[in-house]
């Protein structure tokens, strides 16, 4: 709801800016692990990624005298489309001459809070939409009803292996400014936090708390062998979509809740954003700004909108594990 301000001076404005970043990008935890690409103003709404595809070796011995046939390079392109999103509150005069509260400024929080989650919930949508599948149980998630295990996490990272797909050695850390920070070789895991009790109890698990140096990342649980994982209620189940319930986390009693578990390599993935920076705007239409749609200085509203897309580059570098959660009791 509202809050008001005849206007709203640059001053001001560029801090609830600042503000909106500050707040929002702590909670953007896959970005850490993308390819980060921008799309200037103007330009197009197309991205477009180029793969030139390995040769196959040459182990035949040459002829002598005799020229070989030679190859042919060959490439893979992958394209992401810009789409647009946003939201805003209504702010009226009555809320600001009447609350008590900044209303202001809880609103830009909620409006951060809000933008951050979508972002984070749509790049989690493209992550989870990968064709490179592993189950728990069975062949597909209607059959899924045993949780993760940690051979089902070695069947992926030997997967991983086999594809040459490397670990990070760098992520992004979280701040406004994009810069990058060294990390340990490691895989990564996405996890819902319902699925943090059966990671825990892995053979091999290593609480944060022990890693020594280095970074911890925001919703890091801990790593099992060269898996680092990290929880998020963004990374949400299927309710209802696996096997026999038995003790599984059910929505409603129907069947299994299935959980993903996304397995991220280095290069696996991209987000694209419009304007680097000012990919994400603050956008503040105080009462009184409408004209005659608001004759009597009565509406105004804060929002934000913002244009990115994310896009799998390679299939094979990134997997879902399917799996199901048991109930504590």
């Amino acid at each position: 709801m509202p809050t008001t301000y005849s206007d709203i001076s640059p001053r001001v404005e560029g801090r609830a800016v600042a503000d909106l970043l500050k707040r929002a990008l702590p909670l953007l935890t896959i970005e850490k692990f993308a390819q980060t690409r921008v799309v200037p103003n103007n330009e197009t709404k197309t991205q477009k990624f180029r793969r030139y595809n390995p040769l196959p070796l040459a182990d035949t011995p040459l002829v002598e005298g005799v020229t070989p046939v030679g190859n042919t390079p060959s490439v893979m392109d992958v394209e992401a489309q810009l789409e647009q999103y946003g939201d805003f509150v209504t702010l009226t005069d009555v809320i600001m001459d009447t609350h008590e509260d900044p209303v202001f400024s809880e609103m830009r929080q909620v409006i951060a809070e809000q933008a951050a989650q979508t972002v984070e919930k749509v790049r989690f949508g493209y992550l989870k939409a990968g064709t490179n599948v592993f189950y728990a149980n069975g062949a597909a998630r209607n059959a899924v009803n045993t949780p993760l295990t940690l051979t089902l996490q070695r069947k992926v990272i030997r997967a991983f292996r086999r594809q040459n797909a490397m670990p990070f050695t760098s992520v992004l850390k979280s701040s406004v400014v994009q810069e990058a920070e060294a990390v340990e070789a490691s895989y990564v895991g996405l996890v819902h936090p319902d699925c943090e009790f059966v990671i825990r109890g892995l053979t091999g698990f290593k609480h944060v708390k022990d890693y020594g140096t280095g970074p911890i990342w925001e919703g890091e649980i801990g790593a099992v062998e060269s898996v680092r994982y990290v929880m998020s209620t963004v990374f949400e189940s299927w309710p209802d979509a696996g096997g026999a319930v038995g003790s599984n986390i059910t929505t409603a009693n129907v069947a299994s809740d299935v959980y993903p578990v996304i397995y991220l390599t280095a290069n696996a993935f991209a987000t694209i954003a419009l304007r680097g920076q000012n990919a994400m705007s603050l956008i503040v239409k105080n009462p009184g700004s409408g004209g005659s749609t608001d004759p009597l200085n009565q509406r105004g509203t804060i929002g934000w909108k913002t244009m990115m897309t994310a896009v799998i580059l390679q299939q094979l570098w990134m997997a879902r594990a399917e799996v199901a959660i048991p109930e504590l009791s």
